[in-house]
């Protein structure tokens, strides 16, 4: 059953699909090329797989991960004669190799055909220009490729995002649904977005909050300890370790929840106080980064900074890593016991 949620003027603004909105008939006969086999290649290739569908890997002949999906009873060719084969093509390379990979299959490419995207970057910032004649949508779980994969063996599925952004045949939205059921989306619910909503929300998040914002500020609140002669190890646990504990709440609870859970003081001094770090200076400075988002300003400089060998990128990560929190916190890590699905890695391989 179809539901929706409202904004504050209570326009009906986004769909979200379940397992009887989707009708696997749309995709059951079909080809799906999947062009990549990291993170969510893998994912996407082996529930596609166990939901019954026709699935063909498409890796370059040198790529490690070949042998893996052999191994795992994929096909697998290479990604143009992949594309070839194929009624979609789902693109889950790196974005920064996508353009490259798209040239190469595009003569592959029939009318009718899609080609398919977990991350919109390409298509909404024009790397990559795909023919009039195939339908062009989105297939996103909202979550690292081996938890997709968790979540569909255990009976379950991660909720995932679609969108359209040409719609040849007439029949985009429906294709694009059922993939998303036979990926395990609609076990847990899929929601409707588009490719320019998905993108600049997505760049923004990372650059503000997820991995800009709270690196910078646990960096700040560290360095503040430390420098007021408070042992590392001290700023350590209070900074960045029991970050987790906070996050996990809000993950499953909401703000609301953490604030039930965590002490009256606590609470009080979160409440008196984070708006006094966090101030409406932090405020223009996440509008500016929403601008270069959405201008191009972001978009244009990765693309350069890609074409010229990343040297900045490379400057800026080793002087991360040098960060005395690295130094300090290797051994603290150690003390603890993690669970193994949480230090899996979530990131493709580059080489894929």
């Amino acid at each position: 059953m179809t539901d929706t949620t409202q904004n504050a003027d209570d326009a009906f603004t986004t769909n979200i699909y379940y397992g009887e909105d989707a009708d696997a008939a749309y995709i059951e006969d079909k080809t799906v090329a999947v062009l990549g086999y990291g993170s969510q290649g893998h994912a996407h290739a082996l529930n596609l797989h166990d939901s019954g569908v026709d699935v063909v890997v498409g890796l370059r002949e040198d790529s490690s991960s070949w042998a893996q999906a052999e191994d795992d009873g994929l096909r697998v060719t290479t990604p143009d004669t992949a594309t070839a084969e194929a009624d979609i093509v789902m693109m889950l390379v790196p974005d920064t190799v996508q353009p490259a990979v798209f040239e190469a299959i595009e003569p592959g490419l029939e009318a009718g055909n899609t080609v398919m995207f977990a991350h919109g970057f390409n298509i909404h910032y024009n790397q990559i220009s795909v023919p009039e004649n195939v339908d062009v949508t989105m297939a996103a779980p909202k979550g690292p490729g081996h938890i997709v994969r968790r979540d569909y063996e255990n009976g379950g599925g991660t909720p995932a995002l679609i969108a359209v952004y040409q719609d040849y045949t007439g029949e985009a939205k429906d294709e694009a649904l059922a993939y998303a059921q036979a990926i395990g989306g609609t076990r847990a619910g899929v929601v409707e977005t588009t490719f320019r909503e998905e993108v600049e929300s997505d760049l923004f998040g990372e650059q503000a909050v997820l991995c800009g914002g709270v690196t910078a500020l646990v960096k700040h609140g560290f360095e503040t300890l430390v420098d007021n002669g408070y042992a590392p190890e001290m700023a350590y646990f209070e900074c960045l370790n029991e970050l987790k504990l906070i996050v996990d709440l809000m993950y499953e609870d909401g703000l609301g929840g953490m604030w039930y859970s965590v002490s009256d003081t606590a609470e009080y001094g979160g409440l008196t106080r984070g708006d006094e770090i966090v101030d409406e200076t932090v405020r223009e400075n996440m509008e500016e980064v929403l601008e270069e988002v959405q201008d191009g300003t972001f978009a244009r400089e990765w693309i350069n900074e890609n074409q010229a060998g990343r040297p900045a990128y490379t400057q800026l990560k080793r002087h991360d890593e040098e960060h005395e929190i690295e130094e300090i916190g290797a051994p603290l890590r150690d003390l603890f016991e993690w669970e193994e699905e949480e230090t899996e890695p979530a990131e493709v391989p580059a080489d894929d």
